[in-house]
């Protein structure tokens, strides 16, 4: 039997694309997701680009047929503009004055008259309004990971003793089953007969093995590693050959001030960019910065607080003479709204979007598509502390590079996990 799909005005907002993604099942779109997706156009943030875009692509099957019977899609479906002349007798007792609830009647009534209906929203509240109806409710799992089994960017082999010696002479240790770990995942090589007896590696496919790591990240810029995780981060920061790297995990674990550290290093010491870029999202991504008051820098001041914390630490362990605003002046540091990089293509520079788990998968394609030649990225965020109300832990644009860009060799990931802000953060972290 075929399946009718009901669809939230959120999903298409999410996702333009979402129209086509449902097999040659009917997809059914009430009438108030037309009105709304009206209201969202006139944005110029990403909801805005989605809804202009899913009202063209109607437009286009409009070409087909009348919308309102129902036009063919090339994958077998079938797509329908519900109106509102079934929602009044199914009323039941919810207002009509919304249109939340004006969706949820017309996949109501669809479900009476016999149809197989699925409610597909991203809005929780709307998904348990739904199964109180007694309507099937998900989520719109299309670019979802599963969370629990994110890939971690390092894993631990045990291998003879002798191989561990073999690494620490050689800086190299030969690897011939190449199909069970990714290029730039980090090994830590563990004695089968002694467990204390260990090496950190990382995996290089060019060169079929475990490869020594960096020599040059025990301090950089005056930051030292704290923990194995660490150490792993500022391989791959410190890496040029490795164009984009994603640092995952909560809040105290250092994810940003290690990205700092080394964006500072290869742009004010080893001039190999010509500037560290420093960016995070306002939710959503593209929401202007025009309600703060001031100039645009100091619009910049009252959102990027944690950056210029990070930068302000870094520039004091280094006993540094110049400070932040010296940076900015010299065009060694530029800190950007998000807002600003969408159309720009942006060679030679180091650059670091913070928080990135409150980004879509689309707009981290965005982002990352800003990268011009010889630019080097860096993702930071954790997934667990989301802002954007329709992304969560799996559906986040951070979460979803990760699974999708593993396995290529200019990409490489570290799952941070040990506190280190102070062991006050350590406590409520881990009690509160």
């Amino acid at each position: 039997m075929r399946k009718t799909f009901v669809l939230d005005t959120n999903v298409l907002l999410h996702n333009a694309d979402a129209l086509l993604v449902f097999g040659d099942n009917e997809v059914v779109l009430p009438i108030d997701v037309i009105e709304e997706l009206d209201v969202f156009k006139k944005d110029s943030d990403e909801k805005g680009r989605n809804a202009r875009a899913s009202i063209r692509m109607l437009d286009e099957l409009r070409g087909r047929g009348n919308l309102g019977e129902g036009v063919a899609l090339d994958n077998g479906g079938i797509l329908r503009i519900l109106m509102h002349e079934d929602i009044e007798e199914c009323a039941l007792n919810l207002s009509l004055n919304e249109r939340d609830n004006r969706i949820l009647m017309a996949a109501y009534g669809l479900q009476l008259k016999g149809k197989q209906v699925i409610f597909v929203s991203k809005d929780i509240n709307a998904r348990v309004k739904a199964d109180a109806l007694g309507l099937k409710a998900v989520d719109f799992e299309k670019q979802k990971v599963d969370i629990e089994r994110l890939y971690t960017g390092w894993k631990e082999i045990l291998v003879s003793g002798s191989d561990i010696d073999t690494f620490f002479n050689k800086k190299f240790l030969e690897y011939k089953l190449k199909n069970d770990i990714y290029p730039n995942q980090f090994i830590l090589l563990k004695d089968n007969s002694d467990e204390k007896h260990t090496a950190i590696a990382r995996f290089s496919l060019k060169q079929n093995g475990f490869i020594s790591l960096r020599p040059d990240i025990n301090e950089v810029w005056g930051v030292k590693p704290r923990n194995k995780e660490q150490v792993m981060a500022f391989d791959l920061l410190m890496d040029d050959n490795i164009k984009l790297v994603t640092l995952v995990g909560p809040a105290g674990t250092g994810k940003t001030l290690l990205a700092l550290a080394a964006g500072l290093k290869k742009t004010v010491d080893e001039h190999a960019y010509k500037r560290l870029l420093v960016s995070r999202p306002v939710i959503p991504m593209g929401r202007d910065i025009g309600y703060l008051p001031g100039t645009k820098e100091e619009k910049l001041i009252n959102w990027m607080h944690p950056i210029y914390d990070n930068l302000e630490y870094i520039l004091t362990v280094r006993k540094r003479k110049e400070t932040i605003e010296d940076l900015i002046d010299t065009d060694l540091l530029q800190l950007e709204a998000l807002t600003y990089m969408r159309g720009r293509s942006i060679p030679n520079q180091f650059i670091i979007i913070d928080e990135a788990q409150n980004l879509t998968p689309h707009e981290i394609k965005t982002v990352v598509s800003r990268a011009g030649s010889h630019t080097k990225m860096v993702l930071t965020g954790d997934p667990y502390q989301i802002d954007n109300p329709y992304l969560d832990s799996s559906s986040n644009g951070l979460s979803y590079a990760v699974e999708k860009l593993k396995g290529q060799e200019m990409f490489g990931n570290v799952l941070l996990t040990k506190n280190e802000r102070s062991s006050l953060a350590s406590l409520a972290a881990e009690l509160l």
